[in-house]
């Protein structure tokens, strides 16, 4: 059974990330992204959608991403969907919600570290930058990356 898990989001965050600790010490940041589209109508009204998405980011990353990000910070995702289940104890019934669990976090606005400061070295360094033409790029490497498995998968 063939099966394949990747997302690619863009969008801002809707609130300052939450950085924890697990008791190992791995640190696991939680944002909260949107997500918008829009598009016109037949009678050429122009409407949007928002679409918003929890996302959790592990290690180093979710480090740098407490560092510098906060509210409304633009970023681009790469990662997995993950179904989290949970009881809920008020009502005592199973709870589940789809997150995306980041692999990689490219930040698209001006690379400042929020307050506190970072490294005189990080400070340096130039923002990062993001366009899109008409249409966003199609993913290439998803097609490659899915031929390349069916040609393992159907080689002698």
């Amino acid at each position: 059974m063939a099966s394949f898990n990747k997302v690619i989001l863009m969008g801002n965050l809707t609130r300052d990330p939450e950085l924890r600790f697990t008791p190992k010490g791995t640190a696991v940041a939680k944002l909260g992204l949107a997500v918008n589209r829009a598009w016109k109508t037949e009678t050429g009204e122009t409407k949007e959608d928002v679409l918003f998405i929890d996302v959790e980011a592990f290690s180093r990353q979710a480090e740098t991403i407490g560092q510098y990000l906060k509210k409304g910070s633009p970023i681009l995702v790469e990662g997995r969907l993950r179904l989290d289940t949970w009881d809920d104890k008020q009502t005592n019934q199973k709870r589940t919600k789809i997150l995306v669990t980041a692999e990689n976090v490219r930040f698209l606005g001006s690379g400042q570290p929020r307050e506190g400061g970072a490294p005189e070295n990080a400070r340096n360094r130039p923002a990062a930058t993001f366009t899109w033409s008409d249409s966003p790029p199609r993913p290439m490497t998803l097609w490659v990356r899915i031929t390349s498995v069916f040609a393992i998968q159907n080689a002698p």
